[in-house]
């Protein structure tokens, strides 16, 4: 997720606008968390619905329970507009606040912050987004991608489309399309997504859309049109979605053959297709709606007391927000581990490191924290920070998101070797890269 957005403020106002200061956000009692949102902009449609996410979730652990381990979080907004240059900005201004981790929402920003949080000594987690050789534990102790890459997404995109073709062999002679936001988010899948092609003897026919022109796909689509692909797979974000889904539709193609990644399955992106929209299928890894426990309490001692910032009660449950939501489990979680592993309440950045490096979200425990169904059970490693989790395939039936696929696994096998030589590649061209020196699972 990348974007050239210029923003015309400074950072410094920007922290202080979006969120009301929270009374502990400097005080010695408290954990520090900064939220590197984009509530403005051409992507503003995708992050306005995670930022609220990220954010109620983590203020209904303060409101409910006092915080984490008996302290409270001190949350702190910075708006980046979706722009590496910004992001790069906003993680400067905030983490000599005693920041624990940051979460980029981009993947220009992550790529930014991935050689700054070795020498800093502060986790960056870019959940399911981002460097997919950043899932190497070994090569980046500090950046962390669970519950997958986005590698994984394209493999579990491929089984899909081959489960429903009768089988890998059926790709063979198939055209798969690939409509994609042409900056890094959208090109990681890219390789992959090649040597499968290859592999299998489909052709992968690419169509990149280019930041500025988000809202204009017609040649696109006209191309789609003329080429009449098997099966569409998109890798968009804001404004590229509902664009996407409306183009789909106005050339008649056909919507449950047209798959999207995790982050094109925003609830307005499909609604702007209309009726024509019926039938489009994203990937998906956490639940869509509000029937969960603790969304409940987050209706409860979030909305209720107007500490959210969604406009609407029915806003709380859809896909982006829950992706909000998801994020913030991982802080909560990891926090929770971190505090148990240092044996004291208040952690820093490199306990936090550790609580994320084992962090191993099991049924029970997705049941006591009221998600049960909303995520499969996970895992992080020392040797994987994604853990390779399965994915399952979601479809709009013209009001709402119904799962329509089980949960499926990646193609581990296929997968590992690519993203540790990729990692080494990574870390040869940024050479000298510093070598791990954090003990697995602690400090």
């Amino acid at each position: 997720m990348f974007g050239r957005l210029g923003l015309a403020f400074s950072v410094a106002s920007v922290i202080a606008a979006v969120l009301p200061p929270i009374s502990t956000a400097h005080a010695e009692e408290s954990l520090y968390v900064p939220l590197l949102t984009y509530r403005t902009g051409a992507y503003a449609g995708s992050g306005i619905g995670i930022a609220d996410g990220m954010h109620d979730y983590l203020e209904m652990l303060n409101q409910r329970d006092g915080g984490i381990g008996g302290v409270k979080l001190a949350l702190e907004e910075c708006e980046t507009g979706y722009n590496s240059q910004k992001g790069v900005e906003c993680y400067e201004a905030t983490k000599g606040k005693g920041a624990l981790v940051y979460n980029p929402w981009s993947t220009g920003i992550t790529l930014q912050l991935i050689p700054k949080a070795g020498v800093d000594k502060i986790p960056v987690l870019s959940m399911a987004y981002g460097l997919s050789a950043a899932a190497d534990g070994k090569t980046f102790p500090w950046v962390f991608n669970p519950p997958m890459t986005y590698w994984d997404g394209a493999s579990v995109a491929i089984k899909y489309i081959a489960e429903k073709s009768g089988g890998m062999a059926k790709l063979k002679g198939k055209t798969i399309g690939y409509i994609y936001l042409d900056a890094p988010y959208g090109k990681e899948p890219i390789p992959l997504l090649e040597e499968l092609a290859k592999e299998n003897g489909f052709k992968l026919a690419k169509y990149p859309v280019p930041g500025d022109k988000m809202q204009d796909q017609s040649s696109q689509w006209l191309n789609v049109q003329s080429d009449s692909p098997d099966w569409m797979i998109m890798w968009g974000w804001g404004a590229m979605n509902p664009t996407a889904v409306k183009e789909a539709a106005k050339i008649g193609y056909p919507m449950d053959r047209f798959i999207g990644v995790w982050f094109s399955g925003g609830d307005d992106d499909a609604k702007a297709g209309g009726a024509g929209a019926k039938g489009f299928l994203t990937l998906n890894f956490n639940g869509t709606g509000a029937n969960y426990p603790a969304l409940a309490d987050i209706k409860k001692y979030v909305f209720a007391k107007g500490l959210s910032q969604v406009k609407g009660e029915d806003r709380i449950g859809e896909n982006n927000y829950n992706h909000g939501v998801y994020n913030s489990m991982l802080i909560a979680e990891a926090i929770r581990n971190a505090q148990k592993i240092a044996g004291k309440k208040m952690i820093d950045a490199a306990d936090m490191r550790a609580g994320l490096e084992t962090l191993n979200i099991d049924a029970a425990r997705i049941k006591e924290m009221g998600l049960e169904g909303f995520m499969a059970p996970m895992k992080v490693t020392c040797d994987d920070h994604s853990g390779e989790n399965p994915v399952y395939v979601q479809q709009w039936d013209g009001a709402k998101w119904v799962k329509v696929s089980d949960w499926i696994e990646p193609m581990k096998d296929k997968i590992r070797p690519t993203l540790l030589a990729d990692a080494k590649a990574y870390a040869d061209k940024n050479a000298p890269w510093p070598a791990r020196t954090e003990a697995c699972g602690g400090r």
